[in-house]
């Protein structure tokens, strides 16, 4: 098993390495310059769009929710464990390069919610269907069905074997077992094996709230991240803000951390790893791709449900979900766990490092704060199971058609695999998980870079409109 494990890791390792990072990246530049800073041009209406629904839009959902239901994918773990991984192995640097990441990532992110919009469909049932398979099927001709098939079968499995399932249950009976029972006091048998009752019991209250909302599909998820999501943005977000605060004499010397870290020419863990400036930069924009998805082709699938008439309005509200995730809340997080000093502790691995800062910054007790991220963990990795069943359930669709009857087997499956999470091994599910993101990219940012001189003309055209006053705002 720990060879298994062992060549799973390097697959890893190969697939985020520098090459597929640098794609990403280039396809960021790319669209940056092709739309003229958009991301920077009009972000302030892109925040508008975002709380102002098309009232004779056609879909499925509100532009509004269709964000919120990203967003419930989107912001999770990455953004408390994530941002604490980057910064103890590329030191406090990591943090510019990840804001870096996600300010091309924003155009990135434009451009995969317009694509969805303008070649989403509608099947027998008149479901609205949309996303990367559709962009590339459509947009780039059938004979590039192939790579659409491709970006599908890896979202698909990501979705039931990992991102989606077993990784986020798993991270949230360890929260709530590391909280009420750290030492394992109350245990019971489970499959021949021992856990906790604070396992077995979070992990079943969790799969019966998934299984009352994600056999509803799309409307019901979409309700529910409505609600829940921008009020665990604005909850998490507070409690980092309060940190600052509390702590803001000490913002200049993190900032001054942050920029010498990102542009430091100094040799890395004894020269091995290269400079400081490298270790931080690869660090940096792999986990920001990570927490963001920006060119990971799963927001776009979510975007394409939305009710609009405009791709490049839809695009502009997708945008925001990358502004929001990253240059909001890892920022956040990144300066809380910098000013604490937390990652230098070598002691101190994942949300451990994230936990340690709340203790430290936080006006309350170490049991309140750790109840507090505990909870704000266990909420963004539910969320993430929600959002994750509707990109998989697509990537099904795409794949086998639009059957009730297969899609309710699907959701079953879906419900099981949560339910069996608190019980599996974790580590090489993760890695599975990193490897499945990863290859979802690829065909995708193949195919934006392709249509991007499509993102160009209908951005230029609506913008042309919208200043002749032909578009409704």
């Amino acid at each position: 098993m720990d060879k298994i494990n062992d060549i799973i890791s390097r697959i890893d390792g190969y697939v985020w390495d520098l090459p597929l990072i640098i794609l990403i990246m280039a396809c960021g530049i790319l669209l940056t310059f092709r739309l003229k800073f958009l991301q920077v041009r009009r972000l302030g209406k892109a925040l508008k769009y975002m709380v102002r629904n098309e009232e004779d839009g056609s879909g499925e959902v509100s532009s509004f929710a269709a964000l919120c239901t990203a967003l419930s994918a989107t912001v999770g773990t990455g953004n408390i464990v994530g941002v604490a991984t980057a910064i103890a192995a590329g030191g406090a640097g990591a943090l510019f390069w990840m804001e870096l990441a996600a300010f091309l990532g924003m155009a990135t992110k434009y451009a995969e919610g317009l694509l969805a919009v303008k070649y989403r469909v509608k099947d027998e049932n008149g479901n609205i269907l949309g996303g990367p398979f559709y962009y590339i099927e459509n947009g780039l001709g059938k004979k590039w069905k192939w790579l659409a098939k491709m970006f599908a079968v890896f979202g698909l499995l990501a979705g039931l074997m990992g991102i989606g399932t077993i990784t986020q249950i798993n991270g949230i009976t360890s929260a709530a077992n590391n909280f009420f029972d750290p030492g394992k006091k109350h245990t019971a048998t489970v499959f021949g094996m021992e856990y906790t009752w604070v396992t077995i019991i979070a992990g079943a209250v969790i799969t019966l709230l998934t299984a009352l909302i994600v056999i509803g599909g799309i409307k019901r998820i979409a309700t529910v991240s409505e609600v829940v999501v921008p009020i665990m943005i604005v909850a998490y977000a507070g409690c980092c803000l309060t940190i600052i605060i509390c702590h803001i004499t000490e913002i200049p010397s993190a900032l001054s951390s942050i920029i010498k870290g990102a542009f430091s020419l100094k040799a890395a863990a004894g020269g091995a790893a290269g400079t400081v400036m490298m270790s931080a930069m690869k660090s940096g924009v792999a986990r920001g791709i990570f927490s963001n998805e920006a060119g990971l082709g799963s927001a776009p699938i979510a975007a394409a449900a939305a009710k609009t008439k405009e791709p490049v309005r839809q695009g502009l509200v997708t945008m925001t979900g990358t502004f929001i995730d990253t240059i909001i809340v890892c920022t956040m997080t990144g300066l809380a766990i910098i000013m604490s000093g937390s990652h230098n502790t070598a002691e101190l691995k994942g949300v451990m490092i994230t936990m340690d800062a709340f203790d430290y910054g936080l006006p309350f007790s170490e049991k309140v704060s750790s109840f507090i991220l505990m909870s704000c963990l266990a909420v963004f990795a539910f969320t993430t199971i929600l959002g994750w069943n509707y990109y998989s359930e697509r990537c099904l669709s795409y794949l086998a058609g639009s059957d009730k009857r297969l899609t309710a087997v699907y959701r079953w499956i879906y419900i099981a695999a949560v339910f069996i999470g608190p019980y599996l091994a974790v580590e090489a599910v993760w890695n599975m998980a990193d490897i499945f993101n990863g290859l979802m990219a690829i065909p995708n940012v193949i195919a934006i870079i392709l249509l991007s001189g499509v993102v160009a003309s209908e951005t230029k055209d609506y913008l042309s409109r919208l200043k002749e006053g032909k578009v409704k705002e």
